[in-house]
């Protein structure tokens, strides 16, 4: 539980603002700062290693760069596993046998597609962040508020659907039933 550690939050929080400062008022993108990281570090790393070499000193101290046969194989187990579910959900979608999960999937891709027009990634990590550390936090601090809000607002919702179907979908069903008589 990340939010009960204050100190930590607040330094998270605090980092994470001064880098979005950073990108947002120097124009670099993510892509570019890492790119510019990695460079330097390889210079640095080769600039070492080949003045030691004519300094007579030890080369940098490097950890063993390789990934073991089992490390691999989980990660493809765990990759594979996913991506088959993935395909399973997209084949089921495409097929039209899941017509819920079609509609919650084509629903979260426009709310993505909205989202993703009115900000950019930068930004939308950033308060993503800021809500994934905060609210959690405010939801225990108010608990009984927000529960109480929470079910006044599920019972208008009930009402809502309610007159709804009453209004619009057993009008529809009606005339569906009529024209299946008159047919």
């Amino acid at each position: 539980m990340l939010w009960r550690r204050g100190n930590l939050t607040m330094g998270i929080l605090l980092v994470t603002l001064a880098a979005w400062v950073v990108f947002e008022k120097s124009g670099y993108t993510l892509l570019s700062l890492v790119s510019s990281v990695l460079l330097l570090l390889i210079v640095i790393l080769f600039l070492w290693a080949k003045s030691a070499a004519i300094l007579n000193r030890p080369a940098p101290p490097l950890p063993e760069l390789l990934l073991s046969e089992e490390m691999v194989n989980q990660a493809g187990a765990f990759v594979r596993c996913h991506v088959n579910g993935l395909l399973s959900a997209f084949q089921d979608i495409a097929l039209g046998k899941d017509t819920r999960l079609f509609f919650e999937v084509a629903a979260y891709l426009l709310l993505i597609s909205v989202v993703g027009g009115l900000t950019d990634f930068l930004t939308l990590g950033y308060t993503s962040l800021v809500l994934i550390l905060t609210v959690p936090a405010l939801y225990e601090r108010y608990e009984d508020y927000v529960d109480s809000y929470i079910i006044i607002g599920c019972r208008k919702m009930q009402q809502l659907y309610v007159e709804f179907d009453s209004k619009f979908v057993n009008r529809i069903r009606n005339w569906i039933v009529e024209r299946k008589k008159l047919s």
